[in-house]
């Protein structure tokens, strides 16, 4: 069964190669959000069983998505991508319920972290 995924970067072109990097056999983008905002209101509204969030974001970052995510499901699944690779912000994203920590562009290992959390 395909998991759906939310994929959330105020990019477009990083939403498209990540929607690229994703093996079709196992996952469907449901819906896509360029702010965290956008990502807390389409988590509401279509559950996907996965999130890739980027961490800077305008209006809202990823790191307050997060929260408002796990604050509304705490079994969300939800990847944090990011170019900023700082400890820190990978420590709190993960004390708050983020499942992993990916720095973009090393989407080499995408696919298995996303599998594994079946």
């Amino acid at each position: 069964m395909k998991r759906s995924v939310l994929i959330t970067d105020d990019s477009l072109f990083m939403r498209t190669l990540l929607k690229r990097e994703l093996d079709q056999n196992y996952f469907t983008v449901i819906a896509e959000a360029k702010n965290g905002l956008e990502a807390i209101e389409k988590y509401k509204i279509f559950s996907p069983d996965i999130v890739l969030m980027d961490v800077t974001m305008p209006q809202t970052t990823g790191i307050e998505a997060l929260k408002e995510i796990i604050h509304f499901d705490q079994s969300a699944n939800v990847i944090m991508c990011s170019a900023l690779g700082l400890q820190s912000l990978v420590i709190e994203a993960l004390k708050i319920g983020a499942k992993d920590y990916i720095v973009k562009p090393n989407f080499g290992d995408l696919n298995k972290i996303l599998i594994n959390l079946y």
